[in-house]
């Protein structure tokens, strides 16, 4: 096991960070969010057709690149820097693996249409549920090859062209046009959620099973924590940036001694969370230990990414405040992160119990 980036992950490192750049500055993502359409398809085109995006866990037999966890990670690290609206962590990460894990001639077909990007998929479950007790959304039944009920806060939905849905102990595919998708008030401008509704809406059984929904949940945690990381990044190098050109008292703000004490508190958090996720992300390719090191990250990540936001809106004074600066984004995806995927409790209670040890009482 190492932590240390490889060569061919600091390549796509580069290619990701360098197309992002270009294509997905502050500015745009806020003008996007004041829109209809916060999620940038032209970008996640791209992303997909120049990157391999989309298809980036799918093996390569059915037209995927063939990586790892490790990889996929990267790619959030960089999305999450950018708060990037695109659906990659829905469809690339949560419905791709679900999809892998059921292994049946309909979900490699589903599969084989999402490698390329033209397609794209959610998990139809709340995007607050936990990885530790994954069950199929209340009131939502299978019957006769139909759906039927609703799920609310679905992220991704609204960008999809296939619902995957757990019902009636099995998961289902349905074609998005056949359910009634609304969406609804969201923390993060730059990730809506959605609730979405099946009135008999026709319906294809990929799994036997809740087995494949567990995994997609555990998988997305995980990498969830390298997102995380990201955005916290981002906000402390920023925060830096300003504190050595902010002047009071004819002094730039960042020679002030309490000012970097609180930077370096930070910085050692955020070392700290890249070692997390860089576990969790290696455990997950590797599937060594892999549900430990995913509540690590989770119980670590998601409170440091709250953290360095804060410190980055304090820290920039007024101009924090405002809603020209992008750092308002930033705090809102990481408050939402905290909660998606199980909270930074649900986490560490996992942990007590891999790790055999008596929660408080």
């Amino acid at each position: 096991m190492t932590l240390l980036y490889s060569e061919i992950e600091e390549e796509l490192r580069a290619a990701v960070r360098d197309l992002l750049a270009d294509r997905c500055p502050p500015a745009t993502v806020l003008a996007r969010i004041e829109s209809a359409s916060p999620y940038d398809a032209d970008l996640w085109k791209a992303l997909a057709r120049d990157i391999g995006a989309a298809g980036l866990l799918i093996p390569e037999d059915l037209g995927g690149a063939g990586a790892s966890a490790r990889e996929a990670a990267v790619v959030l690290e960089e999305l999450g820097r950018a708060v990037t609206p695109v659906p990659f962590l829905t469809s690339a990460v949560l419905a791709t693996q679900a999809l892998l894990e059921a292994g049946t001639d309909a979900a490699r077909e589903l599969l084989t249409a999402l490698a390329g990007g033209e397609t794209t998929a959610a998990l139809a479950v709340s995007f607050a549920a936990s990885p530790y007790s994954p069950t199929a959304p209340v009131g939502v039944t299978a019957e006769g090859g139909t759906v039927n009920g609703r799920v609310a806060a679905v992220a991704g939905a609204d960008v999809s062209d296939v619902l995957i849905v757990p019902a009636s102990g099995a998961l289902y595919a349905v074609d998005a046009a056949g359910a009634t998708i609304e969406p609804i008030v969201s923390l993060d401008l730059t990730r809506p959620i959605s609730a979405v509704t099946f009135t008999g809406a026709p319906a294809r059984q990929i799994s036997a099973g809740l087995a494949p929904l567990r995994a997609a949940l555990a998988l997305g945690a995980g990498l969830l924590a390298s997102e995380q990381l990201g955005v916290a990044e981002w906000c402390l190098t920023t925060t830096v940036a300003y504190v050595k050109e902010r002047h009071q008292f004819a002094r730039p703000v960042g020679s002030f001694q309490a000012l970097k004490h609180r930077l370096a508190d930070l910085w050692m958090e955020i070392v700290q969370a890249r070692a997390a996720a860089r576990n969790a992300a290696d455990a997950l390719a590797s599937g060594t230990d892999a549900a430990t090191a995913v509540a690590v990250a989770q119980a670590w990540c998601g409170t440091v990414a709250v953290r360095a936001a804060e410190e980055c809106l304090q820290l920039h004074g007024g101009i924090g405040m405002t809603w020209e600066h992008p750092v308002h984004l930033y705090l809102k995806r990481a408050k939402a992160d905290e909660i998606a995927l199980g909270t930074p409790g649900d986490h560490r209670d996992a942990l007590a119990r891999l790790a055999d040890l008596p929660g408080p009482l």
